[in-house]
């Protein structure tokens, strides 16, 4: 069941493993997907494996550039390597788009992960700079990609945190993120504080590599009635 009104979803590096576990759950919850690669075709099986698991025909596959094109909302799960690149050739095709950034800048060296220095402060910052027409939320930084696509697991205990500059893009994001988990979306503050969200998920996987989990972000303190308090 939706916690928002069923919409049309472009995931775009929707055949890697975080993609394709949101469009899973976004799919379940009732959306139209439609799954973005460089390659239609890789899209195209992708999205036909999800339609069989879910036995729900609104899954399809299209290039980067018709998912963008074809969606009002568009989710950004690629890895930062190239984000500039891609961005910067979908901007004509996120005009007027809610986007939404999962985006985590993470480097690895014989240490373990760690947050990448960005010029623009954030992956989310770096999207809304380039695609300016675009509403750019920041939102899904911290689910387990395995434990999105098994059917069996319950996201509902793990928070959504959620930032960006628009109120109302971030309250259709809020909705979507309660779609994917079952749980709670909690509103971060301002996009500027995607700096904070996305390097802490390389603390996610430290925790995870030491005591063998997979480890989510829950806040504490939060009561129904504060939260109420701040959509009002």
């Amino acid at each position: 069941m939706t916690h928002t009104t069923p919409t049309r979803i472009a995931v775009i590096g929707g055949t890697g493993p975080q993609g394709r576990g949101l469009a899973y759950r976004l799919a379940r919850a009732g959306h139209s997907i439609v799954l973005g690669s460089r390659d239609a075709a890789r899209a195209g099986a992708a999205a036909a494996e999800l339609r069989q698991q879910l036995d729900v025909a609104e899954i399809t596959g299209a290039s980067n550039l018709d998912a963008a094109a074809g969606a009002p909302v568009v989710l950004l799960a690629v890895p930062y390597d190239g984000h500039t690149e891609l961005v910067t050739g979908l901007a004509a095709a996120l005009d007027g788009r809610v986007v939404i950034s999962c985006v985590n800048p993470l480097g690895f060296d014989k240490h373990g992960p760690f947050g990448l220095d960005v010029p623009a402060g954030s992956a989310a910052e770096e999207a809304a700079a380039i695609a300016g027409a675009a509403t750019v939320v920041g939102a899904f930084h911290h689910l387990s990609a395995p434990l999105l696509l098994d059917p069996e697991a319950d996201l509902s205990h793990e928070d959504v945190l959620v930032c960006g500059d628009d109120r109302a893009a971030k309250e259709l994001v809020m909705g979507l993120a309660t779609d994917v988990t079952g749980g709670r979306a909690i509103d971060a503050g301002r996009l500027r504080l995607a700096r904070q969200l996305e390097p802490l998920t390389a603390v996610l996987i430290s925790v995870n590599k030491r005591y063998k989990t997979r480890s989510g972000v829950a806040i504490t303190g939060l009561t129904q009635a504060s939260q109420e308090k701040v959509i009002a």
